[in-house]
């Protein structure tokens, strides 16, 4: 199976950064973390994304907040899946990064999650394993089952507490 890598700008985004290695640990999806940033380490962070599809990557998460320019910058350097994870910040609620995020030039996509969505991004890397992968595609497909009990459960709960 290929690998999925998550990079953040900072090592201070890791508590975010967190929740996307764990769910991709959780699918059994391999996976490597690294701290590159767009601006202290440019040189390193284009070396990483252009090597990463012959080192056996299938896409890259990039969690950055403020300036935000990390999933851009990397899906300058590759051809593979790029999706964005930008980060809130005490400037501007993660608006700022959202919006570096999303808005790129034609031609070098980047996905984009919700701020602070590194759970999103970890399935949708999931999502894009699971075009050739059943077993992938089968947990998913169970994933989405369990939330669906999870709410309706919770619905059950509200409306027996609240029936009149």
């Amino acid at each position: 199976m290929k690998k999925i890598a998550v990079i953040m700008g900072s090592a201070s985004d890791l508590p975010v950064v967190r929740k996307a290695a764990d769910t991709l640990k959780a699918f059994g999806v391999p996976h490597e973390v690294h701290v590159y940033s767009a601006h202290r380490t440019p040189d390193q962070a284009a070396a990483f994304a252009r090597s990463a599809r012959e080192n056996g990557f299938a896409a890259i998460i990039a969690a950055a907040g403020m300036a935000a320019h990390l999933a851009g910058a990397l899906a300058a350097q590759t051809t593979l899946p790029v999706i964005g994870i930008p980060l809130k910040s005490n400037a501007l609620d993660g608006v700022d990064a959202l919006l570096s995020t999303v808005q790129m030039p034609s031609g070098i996509p980047v996905a984009a999650v919700a701020i602070d969505g590194a759970v999103n991004a970890a399935l949708l890397a999931v999502q894009i394993l699971s075009v050739e992968d059943a077993s992938l595609a089968e947990k998913l497909a169970a994933h989405r089952a369990a939330g669906a009990e999870k709410a309706l459960k919770a619905s059950a709960e509200a409306e027996a507490e609240f029936h009149c």
